[in-house]
């Protein structure tokens, strides 16, 4: 069957496919319950007000992985794998019953940082170490993607302005490769430059959106447009869109693309959960991710 509308066609019926009996959401068709295949469901299910119990039982579900710091894991086995945190951030955003899990994830978002250092003269490594960011596991080095993800939900959760978000900015800024995008978290390593990735720019361009002048970050800009003609996978295509609409860039083609990609899923045995709603929220967006989330909640900004 050829797909012509996103919003209308069976993919939403495929992720409501993907709930757990004991709730949540499974991290493939017919799998096992992940945090972050969760978090991406509830927001792409909120932004269309689909099963709202669905949601609000899948928010219950995570408060099982929020460890008593305020921190989301992707294992009650490994309460180091902190990464889900921004993605509940933003699952939470929308809901009364779970504000107070929610403030005290920004909390912990607010208060946690990557391990960084003064960076050496003869440092081998091309970015400064020095800047505070966010990483995959606890006590770890900053990178992008962890970065640009907890910038996301605290800008969605009002603190857009703090300056532990500012700082964020200032470490991508300083990870983009010299000739535009970014990769993991580098820049060059022994004197060699690194290649960008589509997925990574385009995370830190959504990030970036609205914090430094377009001229900051043309070349990475121009990189994604060079390249997102090219790109099906759901990773790659989904984030560089989101980048390019946070900067009100949408190539006219851009729809196609995303029904093409997720056309071809069968091929692959099905997207897992996280990818098939980056796609869809992709579709859905305005303009970076944050556009996709209600920025309304009651109550009193944690300290």
């Amino acid at each position: 069957m050829k797909i012509t509308n996103v919003s209308t066609h069976s993919f939403f019926e495929e992720i409501l496919e993907r709930v757990l009996p004991d709730h949540g959401f499974a991290d493939h068709l017919h799998g096992k319950f992940r945090p972050d295949a969760t978090a991406w469901a509830m927001m792409v299910l909120n932004k269309q007000g689909i099963e709202s119990e669905i949601v609000k039982l899948a928010g219950d579900r995570l408060l099982d992985y929020q460890m008593p710091d305020g921190r989301v894991v992707i294992s009650i086995d490994h309460p180091d794998a902190l990464w889900p945190t921004p993605l509940a951030v933003m699952a939470w955003q929308h809901s009364k019953v779970h504000h107070t899990a929610w403030q005290r994830a920004v909390k912990f978002l607010l208060q946690s940082t990557g391990v960084h250092w003064e960076k050496p003269a003869n440092n081998f490594i091309g970015h400064d170490t020095e800047i505070p960011g966010w990483s995959w596991i606890d006590q770890t080095h900053s990178w992008v993607t962890p970065t640009a993800l907890s910038m996301l939900a605290l800008t969605v959760a009002g603190y857009g302005d703090h300056s532990r978000v500012t700082a964020g900015a200032t470490l991508l800024l300083d990870r983009q490769v010299l000739t535009g995008g970014w990769n993991y978290g580098n820049t060059s390593v022994l004197g060699k430059s690194l290649h960008p990735f589509p997925e990574t720019t385009g995370m830190a361009l959504a990030a970036l959106a609205g914090r430094v002048p377009r001229e900051a970050i043309e070349t990475s800009l121009q990189y994604l447009q060079d390249r997102i003609s090219t790109l099906r996978t759901p990773l790659s295509l989904g984030w560089s869109v989101l980048g390019l609409k946070a900067w009100s860039v949408s190539p006219d083609q851009t729809q196609e693309w995303i029904i093409e990609t997720l056309e071809r899923a069968s091929q692959y045995g099905g997207y897992d959960t996280p990818s098939l709603c980056l796609l869809v929220a992709a579709s859905l967006a305005t303009g970076g991710l944050e556009s996709l989330i209600v920025q309304e909640v009651e109550g009193v900004r944690p300290s």
